[in-house]
């Protein structure tokens, strides 16, 4: 298995990636990190508009269910020590070269959010890095989890309420379903937790504990096949260290460690490819900032690299046809990768 490059753009510190429909086709949205764009590419890596030149700091990009040409974004999130202004803003296009862009939602430190449909209502979640901010690397503020059933139209924002408090470094995040709707997955130094919206309306939130160790990212993925998915987990906050759990007696259990440390290892994904999941890894730091392939086979973990020192921060993977793309954001080199998967592993 290999990347082919099919096309790549410079964008300064690039960062998020998500997908959207415009004008009934699927488009690829990327921002960056730092003051500067977001642009939309078509699925062949073509640039096709651009939706907004500045402010930028955006960690998050979220489709408005059922919506078209329409996502919510957050903005002025430029680091966990510069983003006391951030807030989330609801984005429209209303032609080619025209986006309407209006405020949202206010929320300082901001660092990731989503939307969760369940059968009776569509929920908001977001995950704040941490809630205050006096010096650069203080910490002595936790993040919180912040909640709120949206309205039907998904316009309005929602009213918020502080569910999840006291979660230092509040940085993993990822959107999981399951018999009863979507929830989230999120990961701080205190650990990994499973939050769940209510089952019926005026019910409460709730949450499962997974993990108990500082985790900075995590990815579910069914490495063998036997249909539980294992959980591929980066740590500590930022960190070099890979770590794959599988749910033992119920307990999620560590069951390999990567030899290597992959210093400041950010980027996650997973494909189906053939007949076998792929976990794709990236990390930004160190001799070599490589991308990786990671497969199950014959009862071990391989790592493949599939790109050099690129710095991935972030990717997104979809199909076209039989053809299976990836999009990785090259943060380290400010360039938007735009790859073609080829090779069955």
């Amino acid at each position: 298995m290999f990347l082919r490059e099919i096309a790549t753009h410079h964008l300064e510190k690039c960062y998020a990636i998500n997908s959207i429909i415009v004008e009934g086709k699927p488009h690829i949205v990327v921002a960056a990190e730092k003051f500067n764009k977001c642009l939309l590419f078509d699925q062949s890596g073509l640039l096709i508009d651009t939706i907004w030149e500045e402010p930028g700091g955006t960690m998050s990009i979220v489709p408005l269910p059922g919506k078209i040409e329409a996502f919510l974004a957050s903005q002025r999130m430029y680091s966990p020590n510069d983003s006391k202004e951030a807030e989330i803003v609801l984005v429209e296009r209303e032609r080619q070269g025209k986006w309407n862009i209006k405020p949202y939602l206010k929320l300082p430190f901001i660092h990731r959010f989503d939307i969760l449909k369940t059968p009776i209502a569509n929920y908001f979640i977001g995950a704040t890095i941490k809630n205050e901010h006096k010096g650069k690397d203080d910490w002595s503020s936790p993040g919180k989890i912040w909640v709120g059933e949206l309205e039907e139209d998904l316009h309005s924002p929602p009213i918020l309420t502080d569910y999840l408090s006291n979660l230092t470094k509040n940085h993993g995040f990822c959107k999981r379903s399951s018999n009863h709707g979507e929830y989230a997955v999120i990961a701080a130094e205190e650990g990994v937790f499973a939050i769940s919206p209510p089952l019926s309306h005026g019910a409460r939130w709730s949450y499962e504990q997974l993990l108990d160790t500082p985790v900075s990212d995590i990815l579910f993925v069914d490495f063998d096949g036997d249909g539980e998915d294992e959980m591929l987990a980066l740590s500590p906050f930022h960190g070099g260290q890979v770590s794959i759990y599988r749910k033992i007696d119920c307990i999620f259990q560590e069951i390999y460690r990567h030899p290597t440390s992959l210093p400041f290892a950010h980027a996650l994904w997973a494909e189906l490819i053939g007949n076998k999941e792929v976990a794709f890894l990236g990390h930004r730091k160190g001799s070599s900032r490589d991308l990786y392939a990671i497969t199950y086979d014959e009862g071990s973990y391989k790592f493949d690299v599939m790109l050099k020192d690129v710095g991935s921060t972030n990717l997104f993977g979809y199909c076209v046809g039989e053809m299976q793309y990836l999009v990785s954001a090259n943060r380290e080199i400010d360039q938007v990768g735009f790859y073609r998967i080829e090779g069955i592993p």
